[in-house]
């Protein structure tokens, strides 16, 4: 290797003269110093676009400008936010637009709400200590459905979920129920969620009785109580589904993984 052979013969030939006539840059030898990496050369902005709309067709045009910055730099390669930014927009490269709001919390009911006593504390010291709980709606081949998962804030791992055409009450019950029997949890852990009718119900407040669960939802309006699903529910919707036709069974797959760092975009699959 160059930098091998520049070290090994520094007392000899200076390291000006070394790196000239090898043609490398003495950053770059200063930087296989320190046990790093020569540092890329800047690319002209004819090369940097190429290299975006590649990732961007990677990537099923999931990233916006803000995220394909960070894909950028973890690849290797300098990018600034306002150059790749002005690159996107001069090209027409965006990321994929959501469909249309479909509310999936119906707070408007005379059931008993729980306090808040998660109070966003998002970081339990280990798994099993405390779950959060919500729904959406995915645009599937069959039309809506609604997809209800139940998440360890240890490591954000989908512990349970359930996938039905309406928003009733055993969608929940079916997602907790599914969590409990995978992790067998010991009572007191805290189970959080928004004050819906389905999680406000005298049927699943009954289930989280008979776990030994303790109940806490958010305060009303407020999604950030409940920001880790709505994040999970985001980078799902985002990276996985809108935009791209999406079966049952394409669905259940991808609910059951961490999603979205750890599998490929879902694809339509005839069942």
């Amino acid at each position: 290797m160059k930098y091998a052979w520049i070290d090994e013969h520094r007392r000899t030939y200076g390291l000006t003269e070394s790196c000239a006539v090898l043609e490398v840059s003495i950053s770059g030898y200063h930087a296989w110093k320190r046990g790093g990496r020569p540092n890329r050369k800047r690319l002209t902005d004819a090369q940097m676009l190429a290299l975006i709309q590649a990732i961007h067709t990677e990537l099923k045009s999931a990233y916006g400008s803000p995220r394909m910055v960070r894909e950028l730099r973890d690849r290797g390669f300098p990018a600034s936010k306002e150059r790749v930014k002005r690159l996107m927009r001069e090209n027409g490269i965006r990321a994929r637009h959501k469909r249309r709001f479909k509310a999936t919390t119906d707070s408007k009911h005379a059931l008993p709400v729980a306090p808040n006593l998660l109070d966003r504390d998002f970081t339990p010291a280990k798994p099993n200590q405390a779950w959060s709980a919500d729904m959406t709606y995915i645009w599937t081949d069959e039309g809506w459905l609604y997809l209800a998962v139940v998440l360890d804030l240890f490591n954000i791992e989908v512990v349970g979920w359930s996938i039905k055409p309406r928003m009733t009450a055993d969608i929940v019950i079916d997602a907790l129920t599914m969590a409990w029997f995978r992790k067998k949890p010991a009572p007191g852990l805290i189970h959080h969620s928004d004050r819906g009718s389905q999680y406000a119900s005298h049927a699943f407040q009954a289930r989280l009785e008979e776990y030994g669960m303790v109940c806490s939802m958010s305060r009303k309006g407020n999604c950030w109580d409940n920001a880790p699903t709505e994040s999970f529910f985001n980078s799902l919707k985002n990276e996985r589904v809108h935009g791209i036709p999406i079966s049952r069974s394409a669905l259940y797959r991808a609910t059951n993984i961490n999603i979205p760092d750890s599998a490929e975009p879902l694809v339509h699959a005839d069942d």
